[in-house]
Order: C-alpha cells, then sequence, then structure tokens
C-alpha cells in the first residue's frame, strides 16, 4: 500500500473528484496532480514550444474575454501577465505531464490553467488590498475547451516553428549549396549510377540536385501553412462553439495573430478542424520528404569521403573529433551520420503521426499530445540538421581533384560519347578491353578505331561530355 504524502511537503486542493496531495511549492493543482499519478507511461513531456503555444491562446482569450464584457479586467490583465511569463520562458518545471495521457490533451490544458490561475493569483493579490480568485475553469478557460485550445496549440506551435525557423534553415542550406556548387562548377568528376562509373558530371552539377531537394522540400512545406493558420479554436467541446460568443473565434485569432505575428483565422469548419488531423498529418508527410533529401545528400557524402585510400575519395570533410577509441587517426564523417540519424527518427516520427491521425473518433482525435510530441519534434530535428549539414559538413569539405583525374581518366564509360560514331556494339567492345587491360579508354580508342588522337581527344574530352548533347 502506498504511504500518504507528509504534510510537511504536502498542501491539500480539491477538484470536482475530490481532495488530493499537491507538493506545497507546485503552481499547478488538483487536475495536473491526478494527471501526474496516472500517467507514468515515460519520462516524456510536452515541448516547451507547445506549452507557449497554448499560453498565447490563453493570453488572446483573456483579452478576447474581457474586451466581450465576460471577463473582469483585473482578472484578464493578470491572466494575461501570467501567460506573458510563460510564453518568456519560465515555469516550464511546472509542465510535468507525461506526453502519454489523455488523448484530447485535457490534462495538460488543464496544467496550463491551472499554473496560470496560481500565478494570476499571486499578481492580484500583490496589487490589490482584496484578491480576486482566479479560477482556472471558470476564468482563464472562459469559453474554451480542451478540444479545441490543443488542436490550436498544434498548429499555431508548428506554424511558428516553421515559419521562423525550419524555412531559415532550408533556406540556409539551400544557399551554401548555391555557393558551394557555382565554386566547383569547374571541377569534372565521375558520375554514378547503381554506384557505379558512368558519364562525367561537374560537382556543381551534382550538388545542384542536392540544393534542388532543399528547395522543392521547402515548397512542399510552405504550400501547407495556410492550412496551419485555420484553427480549431472557437468551437469549443464538439465544433458547436457552445459557451462561447459568436464573437469570440474573430477577436480572439485576430488578438493571437498579434501575439504571434503570424496571420492566423478561424477555421471555416471546425468540425474537420476537432475531428482529424489531417493538416498535421500532411505537415508529417513532407517533413519525411525532406528527411529523405537529407538522408540521400548525408549518404553521397559519406560515400564521396570514404577512404582516404581505399575508398572513392573524392572529398575531405571537415575533421571534427577522432573517430575511432582504438584505431589512432581515424576520422569519421560524423556530421552525415548525425544528421541519417536524425532524419530516421523524422520518417519514424511520421509513421507515429499517421497512425494518430486515424483515431478521429465522430468529433475528436484522441492522440493529440502524440502528434504535438513526434510533429514539434521532428521539425526541431530538422532545423538543426539543416544547420549541422550546412555549416560542418558542406561548406568545409575539400576536393580532392587529383583522386577525380585520375578515376577519370580510366573511366571506359566515356566511350559512351562514340555510340553515334562507332555504334554502341564497338563502343562496347572498346569499353570491355579498356576496364580488362587497365588502359586509358583514348589510348584502347585509338588502337581498335580510324578516328584520329585528336578527333578522340575532342570526342571523350570530360569537360564537354557534363555538357549534353553530342559532341
Amino acid at each position: 500500500m502506498a504511504s500518504v504524502p507528509s504534510n510537511t511537503f504536502y498542501r491539500t486542493e480539491h477538484d470536482s473528484m475530490g481532495e488530493v496531495k499537491v507538493p506545497k511549492d507546485a503552481l499547478y493543482q488538483a487536475q495536473t496532480q491526478r494527471a501526474v499519478d496516472n500517467f507514468s507511461i515515460s519520462s516524456l513531456t510536452m515541448p516547451p514550444r507547445f506549452i507557449q503555444s497554448i499560453a498565447m491562446i490563453k493570453q488572446a482569450a483573456a483579452k478576447t474575454n474581457e474586451e466581450l464584457g465576460l471577463l473582469d479586467s483585473a482578472i484578464s490583465k493578470a491572466i494575461q501577465a501570467s501567460c506573458q511569463t510563460i510564453i518568456e520562458g519560465e515555469y516550464f518545471e511546472q509542465f510535468p505531464i507525461d506526453v502519454f495521457q489523455t488523448g484530447s490533451g485535457t490534462s495538460t490544458n488543464m496544467n496550463l490553467n491551472e499554473v496560470i490561475a496560481t500565478l494570476s493569483n499571486q499578481i492580484l493579490a500583490e496589487e490589490t488590498s482584496q484578491a480576486q480568485r482566479v479560477g482556472p475553469n471558470d476564468h482563464v478557460n472562459m469559453a474554451q475547451s480542451s478540444n479545441d485550445v490543443i488542436p490550436s496549440a498544434i498548429q499555431v506551435s508548428a506554424l511558428m516553428a516553421i515559419e521562423d525557423e525550419l524555412i531559415p534553415a532550408m533556406e540556409h542550406l539551400s544557399q551554401v549549396l548555391e555557393e558551394k556548387a557555382s565554386a566547383l562548377s569547374h571541377i569534372v568528376k565521375t558520375g554514378r549510377t547503381h554506384l557505379m562509373d558512368a558519364m562525367p558530371v561537374t560537382m556543381g552539377q551534382e550538388l545542384s540536385g542536392w540544393k534542388m531537394q532543399i528547395d522543392k522540400a521547402r515548397e512542399r512545406i510552405e504550400q501547407l501553412l495556410p492550412d496551419l493558420k485555420q484553427l480549431a479554436q472557437g468551437g469549443t467541446a464538439v465544433g458547436t462553439g457552445v459557451n462561447a460568443p459568436q464573437e469570440f473565434a474573430q477577436l480572439l485569432t485576430q488578438h493571437l495573430s498579434a501575439i504571434t505575428g503570424k496571420a492566423i483565422q478561424p477555421s471555416d469548419n471546425y468540425f474537420y478542424n476537432l475531428s482529424s488531423q489531417d493538416t498535421s498529418v500532411a505537415v508529417s508527410g513532407e517533413l519525411k520528404a525532406y528527411a529523405v533529401a537529407l538522408i540521400k545528400i548525408s549518404n553521397d557524402l559519406r560515400w564521396m569521403n570514404s577512404g582516404p585510400l581505399a575508398g572513392i575519395g573524392e572529398i575531405e570533410l571537415q575533421a571534427l573529433q577522432p573517430g575511432s577509441s582504438i584505431m589512432p587517426g581515424k576520422v569519421n564523417p560524423v556530421i552525415p551520420e548525425a544528421v541519417a540519424m536524425a532524419a530516421a527518427q523524422v520518417i519514424g516520427n511520421d509513421a507515429t503521426v499517421t497512425v494518430a491521425g486515424q483515431s478521429g473518433n465522430f468529433q475528436l482525435n484522441v492522440m493529440l499530445p502524440v502528434i504535438a510530441y513526434n510533429l514539434l519534434q521532428s521539425i526541431e530535428l530538422l532545423i538543426n540538421s539543416s544547420h549541422s549539414l550546412a555549416d560542418k559538413a558542406i561548406k568545409g569539405f575539400v576536393v580532392r581533384e587529383d583522386n577525380l583525374g585520375l578515376a577519370l581518366a580510366k573511366n571506359p564509360i566515356l566511350v559512351t560519347a562514340l555510340n553515334p560514331i562507332i555504334g554502341y556494339e564497338k563502343a562496347a567492345q572498346i569499353a570491355k578491353k579498356a576496364y580488362k587491360e587497365k588502359r586509358a579508354i583514348i589510348d584502347v580508342a585509338e588502337q581498335e578505331t580510324k578516328l584520329s588522337r585528336e578527333e578522340l581527344e575532342r570526342y571523350l574530352d570530360p569537360s564537354k561530355l557534363t555538357k549534353g548533347g553530342i559532341v
């Protein structure tokens, strides 16, 4: 049998279900404590960005309710001031509830309501001789429900993270790639398909493909931002807007737009925003697509850096740390490896969001906290991965031009340029002989065809072959 907490360290709070012991110094109250007691599945808690977004909604709601004549001015201002301290990063330790909680996120919503109520009462006690009691349900949660607050907070937090940090990080990576591609545009290397030697390309062309992956991923993510700006707030419990004045949603989103700096609007259909998380699923899918692009680029860098003696050895990534606890002098491609692992986590997060998105039963999705956690983690991982890849891998790698030139000179696939002149079958014979005898393709072609050395030099010039067309 569990022991009863000592009154020395605990105080007694009560809610509609009765009394409960709460840590003496905690700013939260009974409903938060019940959630802490009930949900002990993981050590994961809701991300600070998500907590801040709920505080922004509560701040906008207090201002709205005051303007609509529903909330006393002193209480409203105390609530707004309390929310601001949370928005600015204080009191995160007061939000201890497990991610794996009630599927509506009611526990987290009440956690915010209770902490804000406590802080508001402290403000009122300091500022007035007779403190007005601020209630978590009646005042902080006025004209709201967990069922519209939590879906709205998911979208607000994701919107701010994407617009303010992810898009700039992607643009930074794209710019670094553009600058690197321009600097390396003159360097010709052996192209590879199926990891096998193919026709030559420039390093600039290769990196331009990476840059386009980043740009296209950014464009696809940006296309979903208008959907993130359409909020459930105002739909309250089931989408009908019960207990919220008709003007509430429009006025709240105006205030929330001012707080966030985003053009936020009420949803055209609350039943859609409460019952489904299709927007979150779509956003997660595009984050996954970006993660796949980062894995592709990371793996290319790893292959190009492989060696330094027994691998491809086309580039040297910046040496950042020792690569082995037993092999002195070994240096590994740690940044591409770290980015690839982060991208793998994003892909796994997308699977979780996809499954959670299926749990929209009738008027409410009931896997909202895990959607919020995974969506925001994916965004954070991609922000940091973009900067790491740009600044610690791509920006600083150097090209081993001696290795590139050696491999290029011996590449029998250059004979492809002779197809229109001598035919595919004859060209294949020349390529096979060059492979077998380990000779330069131009030497074998001079021996096996009637083309002069001068003609062959023109036809087999690797730099000309990177420009396409018929030489």
